[in-house]
């Protein structure tokens, strides 16, 4: 065998060496990584030259009793390649007496079926299939690294279930667009027109878009640091001073402005009996309130008849029908607010829209009516729900009288069950007075 160098190894392919290691009878060459094996071979050949020269005397005897050392042994002509460096050409015609040493090394070091070794010409082409797929599987753990490393830059769309996408084109959706899980929303106080940037990695086998790793800055800030402000209910919060003024000629909008005004920040719940006009009210309300500038309204359909979901002014964050059962109500509905409290906390002025509060837990009403404030030297949340009875704690009650709706007559606003807490601060202290005594007429008239 010729001797081979060094540089010549490492720049074979690793299927070459398993077959060099082969014929030289290593032991054990495929668990060998290809650094070792080169190092092996080599050790392995200095080893056999050393040998050939201290047996240089005796090679014209070995040549002479080639027969004899056939009986000795009964090797194959592998066995005396692997050990003497030639192929003796008669030592096929006898039958060996054991399996050769190098076919046990084979199948103690492989434990392979034996269907998988069928020629060194075999062997090399397997060897190359298996580097290759080594090789592609390495540049694909490659290529995801890289796509992980990838940093996005867009525009926070919160979703009705709490998620949301990372809009890098927006306002339209493409597929580069990056999901944002409803942990990462919630963790980050998140809202819909944030700027949000952080690591992307690559969907996964059931996934459809590539999802955001962390956030690292919101609005250009660092994401702890927005993240690490006082919690919303422990914002100090004021009365409602500041009217929604709507402008508007229809006679149950402006009996609501004037007579039981609503603030920013105010806590309203719209009641009445059934066939009171309460849906009707709500979507009046939510059509003058889509028009001011600079509120973000959002609208939540939980409990409401199936003719009822359609027609709004503002999409629905949520549209469910009495059919629903009191849970999805209930968490439908403080989505919505978890998403107004964190508007109000960054110093902007939510309105929730809620029809209606009947499916809702007594208890969870409450609190979800609680989070509505107007926050000293910040922003403000206002909730109007539609419920048959006020929950409690209210700074306006509009109460509807079911019998001025059914014959007609607007507006069907009962003044005497109706009344706003400190209206001089919304419509000053004339209007306070004009609003006592319209309830006052609005009493002896029922009397």
């Amino acid at each position: 065998m010729a001797v081979l160098t060094r540089e010549a190894l490492e720049a074979s392919p690793l299927a070459d060496l398993h077959v060099i290691a082969r014929e030289i009878g290593i032991d054990g060459f495929r668990r060998l990584r290809k650094a070792d094996l080169v190092d092996t071979i080599l050790e392995r050949q200095g080893g056999a030259e050393e040998a050939e020269a201290d047996s240089g005397a005796d090679a014209t005897a070995e040549e002479e009793t080639p027969r004899r050392r056939r009986s000795r042994g009964g090797r194959s002509r592998r066995k005396a390649a692997d050990e003497d460096g030639a192929t003796d050409e008669d030592a096929g015609d006898d039958e060996p007496a054991e399996t050769p040493a190098a076919a046990r090394d084979e199948d103690d070091e492989d434990e392979a079926p034996r269907s998988r070794r069928r020629g060194r010409r075999g062997g090399r082409g397997r060897d190359r299939d298996e580097d290759d797929r080594d090789d592609r599987d390495r540049d694909r753990d490659r290529d995801r690294d890289q796509r992980e490393e990838r940093i996005a830059e867009g525009t926070v769309e919160l979703l009705g279930n709490g998620s949301g996408f990372l809009r890098v084109s927006p306002p339209e959706p493409s597929d580069d667009d990056v999901y944002i899980s409803a942990a990462q929303v919630r963790r980050c106080e998140l809202v819909s027109g944030d700027t949000v940037t952080g690591p992307v990695r690559a969907p996964r086998r059931s996934e459809r878009y590539p999802s955001l790793v962390r956030i690292d800055t919101i609005n250009g800030k660092p994401a702890d640091e927005v993240a690490e402000g006082t919690p919303f209910d422990e914002l100090p919060a004021t009365w409602p001073a500041e009217r929604f003024a709507f402008g508007s000629e229809d006679p149950t909008l402006k009996a609501i402005e004037w007579l039981t005004p609503i603030g920013k920040g105010s806590r309203v719940t719209v009641s009445g009996a059934a066939h009171s006009g309460k849906t009707e009210a709500l979507r009046r309300l939510a059509e003058a309130l889509a028009a001011v500038e600079g509120v973000e309204v959002s609208l939540v359909l939980a409990g409401v008849r199936p003719e009822e979901l359609s027609g709004w002014a503002v999409e629905p964050a949520a549209a469910l029908t009495f059919a629903t059962g009191p849970d999805a109500q209930t968490q439908a509905v403080e989505r919505a607010v978890d998403t107004a409290r964190r508007v109000a906390a960054r110093g902007g002025d939510a309105v929730v829209l809620v029809d209606s509060l009947d499916g809702v837990e007594a208890r969870a009403a409450r609190k979800l009516m609680a989070s509505a404030r107007t926050i000293v030297d910040g922003g403000s949340l206002t909730i109007i729900a539609t419920a048959t009875a006020p929950v409690g704690g209210e700074t306006t009650v509009i109460a509807l009288d079911e019998l001025l709706t059914r014959t007609n007559r607007l507006p069907a606003v009962d003044l005497v069950r109706s009344g706003t807490l400190r209206p001089e601060l919304l419509v000053g202290d004339a209007g306070a007075e004009a609003i006592a005594a319209a309830r006052v007429a609005a009493l002896e008239g029922e009397s």
